[in-house]
């Protein structure tokens, strides 16, 4: 699971991020070195994790649990990453991944949802905002070879799904 989470983590980031994130940081962001970080990752009991598969090779991943904003209450569920291969944008299969996260993060008893994107990744905002998320003001600063803001955006659960 670790393999295939760490290529696709590393595969994906590399297409979404390109001429966002400098070159350097991607040419070192390897699936190698995401295989070895999801080994250590995938031992966490605080998130839920899924590989998705077409044709039994990887396309996507997904992790989900509690919201780690230090101002959310335990109502808050987050989407901690969505990623798909390249080939897969544009089809529905992002969708049907957010539907099955929300799915999953209201049986586990949360009413909102949260995520963090960067900023200038206007593919992935486009995504959200159609989905429902909107942004909420709270941003942060990241260094991914050079400083980067990412901001939140939060869903509000329906009623009924």
């Amino acid at each position: 699971m670790a393999e295939d989470a760490g290529y696709v983590h590393a595969t994906a980031w590399k297409n979404a991020y390109d001429g966002i994130v400098p070159k350097e940081f991607l040419d070192n962001f390897t699936p190698e070195k995401r295989t070895e970080a999801f080994r250590k990752i995938l031992q966490s009991a605080e998130e839920e994790h899924y590989i998705i598969n077409m044709d039994g090779r990887p396309m996507g991943i997904l992790t989900i649990g509690k919201s780690r904003d230090s101002d959310a209450g335990e109502e808050r569920g987050e989407v901690y990453g969505i990623y798909l291969l390249a080939e897969y944008w544009g089809k529905k299969y992002g969708k049907r991944l957010m539907d099955f996260a929300i799915s999953r993060l209201k049986e586990l008893g949360y009413s909102t949802v949260s995520l963090w994107t960067l900023e200038e990744n206007q593919r992935a905002r486009v995504f959200y905002e159609k989905y429902g998320f909107v942004p909420d003001g709270a941003k942060k600063e990241l260094n991914l070879g050079k400083t980067m803001t990412v901001v939140r955006y939060v869903y509000k659960m329906p009623d009924k799904l």
